[in-house]
């Protein structure tokens, strides 16, 4: 009898996967990659198939949530063919996506009922031209459309992402988490993480602590600890007299590594351990050595949680640690 869980050196266990399934998008944001990125190649990125067999190997020991990443997902072509088959895995008490939300107007409905049960949807600000200077596109109206459907679709839980940069939204804070109120979604607030070379702007100046981000929400609203535990490394605190909760990811000012039950598997198939280290499993050679060897794939991720680190080193300063962008990783 093989032990059918995955535990790392620290006993922490892994329940939780980000599975990427493109590195492309069609958004640019400036935190996130470059103008001109170039992706990787087709035959580079696991198949549908194989990002099947990924996550189902994943379940077999022990995953109960996983949450679709990019890039941006929903460019994925035939993606809700993959949905549908995770959404009737009984053992997944959580599918989720996390989105730019330029196609929700669309796809929303599907999404719901593939069985996708969260949407996590990235916005940096309620302003056109800001919001187009973040993006790199002119698409507000777009992602607020996609929002309306998403709300209407029956989700249960939709969660608002930002990404807070002094001097370039953390004056909308408030305007914000009270869009996110008024139209009943949770919403955190993100510290930028060090990922990847950008020139659009110096991070060691637009650097913005949740302590920060919380003192300005208390100038105008109460917030109480909330008792949600997602495993996630947002912090949740509940805003009194609203049903929106407010959560803050900072992998800076308060390190979340202590009860870490996650891996990322990259587009390309490398597992990747900790968001802060460049250790990965190459999983797409090993699948493609190995073609429908699931007793092989089992073996190879619980040797690989040998390696998870305890937690991550960002540092607050210039020096990028880690050298892959955002987008390669999966959000």
């Amino acid at each position: 009898m093989h032990n059918s869980q995955l535990v790392d050196p620290f006993g922490r266990r892994i329940t939780y996967l980000r599975l990427s399934v493109t590195d492309r998008c069609d958004f640019r944001c400036t935190y996130c990659m470059g103008e001109d990125m170039v992706f990787a190649p087709r035959a580079q990125i696991l198949s549908l198939e194989e990002l099947y067999a990924v996550a189902d190997a994943f379940i077999g020991l022990g995953v109960r949530r996983i949450r679709i990443t990019g890039g941006e997902p929903l460019v994925r072509k035939n993606l809700l063919s993959l949905l549908a088959r995770l959404g009737r895995r009984a053992e997944l008490e959580d599918l989720a996506i996390t989105t730019n939300g330029s196609q929700l107007a669309e796809l929303a409905p599907q999404l719901r009922a593939a069985g996708v049960a969260r949407l996590n949807i990235s916005l940096d600000s309620l302003r056109r031209e800001r919001f187009a200077a973040f993006t790199r596109r002119d698409r507000l109206e777009q992602v607020l459309a996609g929002i309306d459907v998403a709300r209407a679709a029956g989700f249960r839980r939709i969660k608002l992402n930002t990404v807070v940069q002094k001097g370039r939204n953390d004056d909308e804070v408030l305007d914000l988490l009270e869009f996110a109120m008024a139209h009943g979604l949770d919403i955190s607030f993100i510290e930028e993480m060090p990922l990847g070379d950008i020139s659009s702007h110096s991070r060691q100046a637009t650097f913005c602590s949740s302590d920060e981000v919380r003192e300005r929400i208390a100038q105008r609203h109460v917030l109480v600890r909330s008792g949600r535990a997602t495993g996630g490394p947002s912090r949740y605190w509940q805003v009194v007299g609203s049903a929106t909760q407010v959560g803050f990811i900072s992998p800076h000012s308060h390190n979340f590594c202590g009860d870490c039950n996650r891996v990322r598997v990259t587009a390309e198939g490398k597992l990747v351990l900790c968001l802060g280290h460049d250790h990965a499993l190459d999983l797409k050679a090993l699948i493609r050595r190995h073609p429908g060897d699931r007793e092989c794939l089992r073996e190879a991720l619980q040797q690989a949680l040998r390696l998870k680190p305890e937690r991550h080193h960002f540092a607050n300063d210039e020096q990028v640690q880690v050298v892959r962008f955002m987008s390669m990783t999966g959000g």
